[in-house]
């Protein structure tokens, strides 16, 4: 069976919690290993804000090559059919022929930084038209009279009947942007992404 997937628990784990709803999106709940679920959340939330703290300044590009590098190599040991790449710059962009557009063209999902405010990750699962589905971690009611005003462009779409898949569908432009409005990756430099595939599934 899948699993729902999961909003954060605070203000700092959208990087963890959008990788193990990757992993949920791809798996069944009985196919995933508890260790997975451990060390994910172990190896993410790496960096320290301007006071000090540690975890407050979410997960690093580093933390998330690294646990690209751990995931692929469990797979290795464990015969488990899950496949991750890492891509940073240039490369993450929302074209054709581009690593993540090829990624979500063949069944993978892809954890991508961009921004809601402060920088982000979300759950890239699909493509429709010129629009992409993806599930933000962080959870909002459309309803919600203190909602941002950022929300209300028909660029960005609530999609309240898929918590298995996703709950925005957000327009390909806009998340192309190199500016730092809601849904958009910002300036080439600091792109970020983590493509996941299930191998069982999907020829690499």
């Amino acid at each position: 069976m899948k699993n729902l997937l999961n909003y954060q628990t605070s203000e700092y784990d959208c990087g963890p919690v959008s990788i193990l709803n990757g992993i949920r999106y791809l798996f069944d709940r009985e196919d995933i290993y508890p260790d997975m679920i451990k060390f994910i959340m172990l190896y993410c939330m790496d960096t320290y804000n301007e006071e000090g703290e540690l975890c407050k300044r979410g997960t690093s590009p580093a933390a998330m090559s690294y646990v690209t590098n751990w995931l692929n190599h469990f797979g290795v040991i464990k015969h488990f059919p899950l496949y991750c790449e890492h891509f940073s710059g240039e490369s993450v962009t929302l074209t054709p022929g581009s690593p993540i557009m090829d990624a979500l063209k063949k069944g993978g999902v892809v954890v991508l930084f961009l921004y809601l405010e402060v920088g982000h990750y979300v759950l890239l699962t699909g493509i429709e038209d010129d629009r992409v589905l993806l599930f933000d971690p962080f959870y909002e009611e459309e309803d919600d009279p203190e909602l941002d005003e950022e929300y209300f462009t028909e660029e960005i779409t609530f999609i309240n009947d898929q918590p298995k898949k996703a709950n925005r569908s957000v327009a390909l432009e806009r998340l192309n942007r190199t500016s730092k409005d809601y849904y958009e990756m910002g300036e080439l430099p600091c792109r970020d992404a983590l493509v996941m595939y299930n191998t069982s599934l999907t020829k690499l």
